[in-house]
């Protein structure tokens, strides 16, 4: 990028954002410091990132699952007025989403001379959206921080659904919802799944909406509506019990292993890697809790395992969500 404008940024925008592309980190709500710790910068004095607002702009990309969303590819544009700045918006491509870190108003009204984008709940079952989203930011007034391919096709990242506040027992299902959303593949009719840690159900609801077979372990009952769902079967228990070599029968693989149970992410890895281990089970939705401080060490283990994907699901909390779909 060429042009007198680039003279004028403020001298705290660094050489490698001036001359080039770059990536954006949105963090997750909440979690600015855990995603300043995964990319190994936290308390950091090094020049290769800038922490704008709760974005982190790199000069280097990498996966990084405390990241809500993350701006692929991201470029300085000159926008010296609000027209201008939407007309250079709209060149790139049409659909673009403002993450306004300051100057607010001014975002505003430039977002009023784009395309509308919707931002209507997502139906559960429905695909997520295939069309690109892009992201800004304004630096100055006279300067966007743009990037027309982010991680995520939702606007921030954030996944809003219409929800099922009467069949549904807790608001745990909304993470199954979303991370079975995001795989873009979800339990068939007939599947067997394990739903570990299920009390009082949520999971184990969603499981058997869809038509699977579900095996529903926990210390506590389940509601006795969702426990008289078809093709549910309970049992009061760990799931650290659970024999990976008979979970599915003689010779059998189990379709789907889900864990929303409340361990940390150290015990959950060891029973994953048993079930892995003896091949008993296809594929994998396991929520990681970090109770306490983050187990950075234990969450790269899962990230490193074949295939496998960590990500901060919108509805997730001080957690992640590990998936392995095969």
């Amino acid at each position: 990028m060429t042009g007198d404008w680039l003279y004028t940024l403020p001298m705290a925008l660094p050489a490698w954002m001036r001359e080039g592309s770059f990536t954006g980190y949105l963090a997750a709500p909440g979690f600015l410091a855990e995603l300043l710790a995964e990319l190994d910068l936290e308390g950091s004095a090094g020049t290769g990132h800038l922490v704008y607002g709760d974005i982190v702009f790199a000069c280097k990309a990498r996966a990084a699952a405390w990241a809500q969303n993350i701006w692929l590819d991201a470029r300085l544009l000159p926008a010296p007025s609000i027209g201008q700045g939407a007309k250079a918006l709209r060149e790139i491509q049409r659909n673009w989403w403002a993450h306004p870190v300051r100057l607010a108003r001014r975002a505003a009204l430039l977002t009023e001379k784009l395309p509308k984008v919707s931002a209507r709940a997502q139906v559960f079952g429905q695909p997520a959206p295939s069309a690109p989203l892009g992201s800004f930011t304004l630096w100055d007034e006279a300067t966007l921080i743009a990037a027309a391919t982010c991680s995520s096709p939702y606007p921030d990242g954030a996944v809003r659904f219409e929800e099922d506040r009467e069949s549904a027992p807790s608001r745990a299902y909304l993470k199954l919802w979303e991370a079975l959303t995001l795989l873009g593949v979800m339990p068939r009719p007939g599947e067997l799944c394990l739903d570990l840690g299920s009390s009082p159900g949520g999971w184990t609801w969603v499981l058997a909406s869809l038509g699977a077979r579900v095996f529903s372990v926990d210390k506590a009952e389940l509601e006795p509506r969702i426990a008289a769902m078809p093709g549910v079967e309970h049992c009061l228990g760990s799931g650290f019990g659970l024999d990976p070599k008979i979970a599915g029968g003689p010779g059998a693989q189990v379709d789907w292993l889900c864990s929303d149970m409340a361990c940390y992410p150290a015990r959950l890895l060891e029973l994953v890697s048993r079930w892995l281990e003896a091949d008993a089970c296809r594929n994998f939705v396991c929520t990681l809790k970090c109770q306490g401080e983050t187990d950075h060490a234990t969450i790269q283990a899962f990230a490193e395992i074949p295939g496998s994907k960590v990500m901060h699901l919108s509805h997730n909390k001080h957690e992640l969500t590990w998936a392995l779909i095969r």
